[in-house]
C-alpha cells in the first residue's frame, strides 16, 4: 500500500509532504522536533497535521498486519482464490475486511453450521434458487433420522438456518443495513425495573429517545455509563424495521414460489437474529468510539490550556495546605522551588490559635523572605485566605488561591517519595501547591493527567486513546515552552523531545555529579546520548548561563554557524546582533537561503534573536474572589461575582466563585451570541463575571451565566 498517497488524500495534503514526514517519523523523529525544525522538509506543516499523518500511518499499518492474518487464515483452509484475495487486498477498512472474512471467519458451532453438518446445504441451495413450489418434496429427500433430520419442517427449519446466515454475512446485505441504521437509528434507554430506586442520577435516561448520530458524547457516555453499572437498558436500532425488511427482501427473494416464501422467512430470521444484533454491536462500538473521541478532545485542550497557564515565576513562596482539624500544613520554598521549613498551623480551633497561626504566618514570611503565598483551593481554602489577608507584613506580599486537583496524588507518589524521603504526604502536598504558582507546567507533568480533573468522563473512554492522547499533549507543552537544563526534574526532561526517562534519568546522573551545565553542547557526554538524541532535544533545552547566547534560545544548534555567518557580515558578534535590532532589520534573511534552510527557518531565527527563549505563555495576573461569599448559601439569585473557570466540557463550563462547589455555565449562557464549542469561548483559568441563575442547595448545584457582562471572548 502506497501509505503516503493514502494519507495525503484521506488529510486533504500534498502527497510530496506526507511522504516527507513518513520518512522523518520512521527515522526516529519526534512530532515537536519534525514541527519546529524541519519546516523545509515538510512544507511548514504543524503539529495538528503531522500527529495526524503519524495516527493514520498507524492505522494504516494495523490494516495491513490484520489483512496478513486475514490472508493467511483464508489460504490454510484452501478457500483463498484469485478473486477473493486480490478483494481482501483492495479492502481500505477494518470493516470492508472483516465484512470479507466473516464467511470464512473459524466460529462457533451455529444452528447454521450443524444444518450442514446435516447434510442440509444442498436444499438451502436449491430454496434458494426459488424455483420450486413443492418445498415439502423437495425437502422430503433430506429427511434422514440417522443424521438428526427427523422431518420436512426439520429439513426446511435448517435449510432455513443455512440461508439466514449467508443473508447475514452478505456484504451487500450489510452494507444496506448500514445505510439504514446510519440514516434512522435512534439511541434510546430505558431503566432496569428492578433497579429504579437505586438509578437517580441517571433520571434523564429512565426513558430517552434521539437520533444516534446526533447524540452529544456526554450523552451517549452516561448512558453508556448507566448501562454498565446495570441500572439501564441501551439499544441503538432503527426507527422502524419495514425499510430493512424491504431492502433484504429486494435482494434476496426473487420469485412467488414457496421457495421464495421459506427464503422470505430466512431472511427475517437471518436479520432479526444474526444481522441486526451485529449492525447493532457495530454501531453501538461505533458510537462509544465517536463519544470517546470527543471527550477525549476535551480533555486534551483543558490539559493544554492548565499545562500552559501563566507562571508566576521564581519567587519566593510560603505554601499552606489548608485544613480544619488538622491544621494548615504550611511549607516555605526559594526561588527555585526548594523546601526551606515546614510546620502546621492552626488557625480554626480557637482565637488564640488564630492568632498564633497569624503571628507564625507575619514571622515567616519576614525570615524567609517570603513573596507570594499559595493557598490550596480545597477545604479550608476561602477561610484560609481570610487569615492570610488578616495578617500585616511589611513589604508586599500576594496571595493566590491554587487549584489543587492532584496534589494528594503527586504527594503519594513514587516521584514524591524520591524527592521527600524524609517527609510525609502532607508537606509534599504543600510543596507541590506552591511550586505549581511558581511554574504549572514543571509541577503538573510529575502528574497522571487523569488525576488533574479537567476533563469529563474520563473513567468511560479508551484508556489507551486517552493516555496517548494526554501524552501527546503533555510533549507538545513541554517542547513549546522549552526546558531549563540545570533545573529541570527528571519527569520534566522525560517529555521533552528525544530524551524519555531512561536518557532523563543519565542527564540528572550527569548533573548531580559534574555540576551545571555549561553549554548545549556539553549534553553530548552524558552517557547514552547519541547524536540523534542531541539532534532531537538540543533546540528544546535552554542553558541560561551558557557563554554562547544562542543556548538560551530556540536555536537549534545545526544553524548557530548560520547566525555566526549573519553577524559576521555585521561586523558584530552573536551577543550584539541578538542585543542590537537596528543591526538585525539590516539582515537580508533570503540571502541565506540554502538547500535546506528556507524561508520558515530563517524567520524562526530572526524572531529567537529578537526575543531569545521567550515564554510563550500569557504573564500572571492575581484574582480575588468575592469576601462576601464564601459559601453556596451566601449566594443570591441575581448576584455578579468573579469566578475562575476550572473545567470545559462539551455543554458548558464550570466555574470556581469561591464557594467550595463550582456552578455551571451552561452553553447556552456562555455569550450572547450562539456557542456550538465552549473552547472557543472560554479558557482554563480565564478569569470572568459570572451572574448567578439558580442555586439548588439541596442538589449541590449552582447554575451560572455570562450573558451580557462583558467577558472577553476566546
Amino acid at each position: 500500500m502506497n501509505y503516503a498517497a493514502v494519507i495525503a488524500e484521506q488529510l486533504g495534503l500534498g502527497t510530496r509532504q506526507v511522504e516527507k514526514t513518513i520518512e522523518l517519523l520512521e527515522q526516529g523523529a519526534t512530532v515537536p522536533f519534525i514541527a519546529r525544525y524541519r519546516k523545509e522538509v515538510t512544507g511548514s506543516l504543524n503539529e495538528i497535521q503531522i500527529t495526524a499523518i503519524r495516527d493514520q500511518l498507524l492505522r494504516l499499518k494495523e490494516l495491513d498486519k490484520r489483512r496478513e492474518a486475514v490472508i493467511a487464515s483464508v489460504r490454510e483452509q484452501g478457500k483463498l482464490t484469485p478473486e477473493l484475495e486480490a478483494s481482501l487486498l483492495a479492502a481500505a477498512t477494518m470493516t470492508e475486511l472483516e465484512d470479507l472474512y466473516l464467511p470464512y471467519r473459524p466460529k462457533r458451532r451455529t444452528r447454521a453450521t450443524m444444518a450442514m453438518e446435516r447434510g442440509l446445504e444442498p436444499l438451502a441451495n436449491e430454496l434458494q434458487r426459488q424455483y420450486s413450489c413443492d418445498v415439502e418434496q423437495l425437502a422430503a429427500k433430506f429427511v434422514n433420522p440417522d443424521k438428526g433430520v427427523a422431518s420436512v419442517e426439520e429439513a426446511l427449519a435448517g435449510a432455513r438456518d443455512i440461508i439466514a446466515e449467508r443473508v447475514s454475512e452478505d456484504i451487500r446485505a450489510r452494507n444496506r443495513v448500514r445505510a439504514i441504521f446510519h440514516r434512522t437509528a435512534v439511541l434510546s434507554s430505558k431503566v432496569v425495573k428492578t433497579k429504579e430506586q437505586d438509578a437517580g442520577k441517571y433520571e434523564s435516561w429512565f426513558d430517552w429517545q434521539e437520533h444516534a448520530m446526533r447524540a452529544p458524547s456526554h450523552r451517549i457516555l452516561a448512558m453508556f455509563r448507566g448501562e454498565k453499572e446495570g441500572l439501564l437498558r441501551v439499544h441503538v436500532l432503527p426507527r422502524d424495521d419495514e425499510p430493512v425488511y424491504e431492502a433484504l427482501e429486494r435482494q434476496f427473494v426473487s420469485g412467488s414460489h414457496a421457495s421464495s416464501e421459506q427464503v422470505l422467512l430466512a431472511v427475517h430470521d437471518g436479520y432479526k437474529r444474526l444481522l441486526e444484533p451485529s449492525i447493532e454491536t457495530e454501531y453501538y462500538n461505533l458510537l462509544k468510539e465517536k463519544a470517546d473521541k470527543e471527550a477525549i478532545s476535551v480533555f486534551a485542550k483543558n490539559l493544554r490550556q492548565l499545562l500552559l497557564a501563566s507562571p508566576l515565576g521564581q519567587k519566593r513562596i510560603l505554601a499552606i495546605d489548608p485544613g480544619f482539624r488538622t491544621g494548615c500544613k504550611t511549607v516555605c520554598l526559594d526561588a527555585q522551588g526548594q523546601l526551606l521549613h515546614n510546620e502546621t498551623i492552626y488557625p480554626f480551633t480557637s482565637v488564640r490559635e488564630e492568632r498564633a497561626a497569624i503571628a507564625k504566618l507575619e514571622a515567616l514570611v519576614e525570615a524567609f523572605h517570603i513573596e507570594a503565598i499559595a493557598i490550596g483551593n480545597g477545604t479550608a481554602g476561602r477561610e484560609t485566605e481570610e487569615v492570610v489577608k488578616r495578617c500585616r507584613f511589611k513589604g508586599k506580599v500576594i496571595a493566590v488561591m491554587v487549584n489543587e486537583s492532584g496534589a494528594s496524588i503527586y504527594s503519594a507518589s513514587d516521584v514524591a517519595r524520591r524527592e521527600f524521603p524524609d517527609y510525609d504526604v502532607t508537606v509534599r502536598g504543600a510543596v507541590s501547591i506552591g511550586r505549581r504558582l511558581m511554574d504549572p507546567l514543571s509541577e503538573l507533568v510529575k502528574i497522571d493527567p487523569k488525576s488533574i480533573g479537567v476533563g469529563q468522563y474520563q473513567h468511560d473512554v479508551n484508556q489507551t486513546l486517552l493516555q496517548d492522547s494526554l501524552e501527546d499533549v503533555v510533549v507538545s507543552c513541554v517542547n513549546n515552552v522549552g526546558v531549563e537544563l540545570n533545573t529541570a526534574s527528571r519527569e520534566l526532561l522525560s517529555y521533552v523531545s528525544g530524551i524519555g526517562p531512561a536518557l532523563a534519568d543519565k542527564i540528572v546522573e550527569y548533573r548531580n555529579r559534574e555540576g551545571a551545565f555549561h553549554s548545549r553542547k556539553e549534553l553530548k557526554n552524558v552517557e547514552r546520548l547519541g547524536d540523534k538524541a542531541f539532534e532531537q532535544c538540543a533546540g528544546f533545552l535552554r542553558v541560561r548561563e551558557s557563554d554562547n547566547p544562542l543556548d538560551r534560545s530556540a536555536v537549534h544548534p545545526e544553524r548557530y554557524a548560520l547566525v555566526e555567518r549573519m553577524a559576521h557580515d555585521m561586523n558584530a558578534t552573536v551577543e550584539q546582533l541578538m542585543q542590537d535590532k537596528a543591526l538585525r532589520d539590516k539582515i537580508k534573511i533570503e540571502n541565506y537561503v540554502t538547500a535546506d534552510c528556507g524561508l520558515p527557518t530563517l524567520q524562526d531565527i530572526m524572531k529567537e534573536l529578537d526575543k531569545p527563549g521567550l515564554d510563550p505563555r500569557a504573564k500572571f495576573e492575581v484574582f480575588e474572589f468575592d469576601k462576601n461569599v464564601t459559601r453556596p448559601e451566601d449566594l443570591r439569585e441575581g448576584m455578579i461575582l468573579p469566578g475562575i473557570v476550572t473545567n470545559i466540557t462539551a455543554f458548558g463550563a464550570f466555574v470556581d466563585v469561591g464557594v467550595h462547589q463550582d456552578g455551571l455555565v451552561h452553553v447556552s449562557q456562555m455569550a450572547d451570541r450562539r456557542v456550538n464549542d465552549p473552547n472557543a469561548v472560554v479558557h482554563l483559568h480565564q478569569h470572568v463575571q459570572v451572574k448567578v441563575l439558580e442555586v439548588d442547595l439541596r442538589r449541590r448545584r449552582i447554575s451560572l451565566s455570562m450573558k451580557g457582562l462583558g467577558n472577553q471572548i476566546n
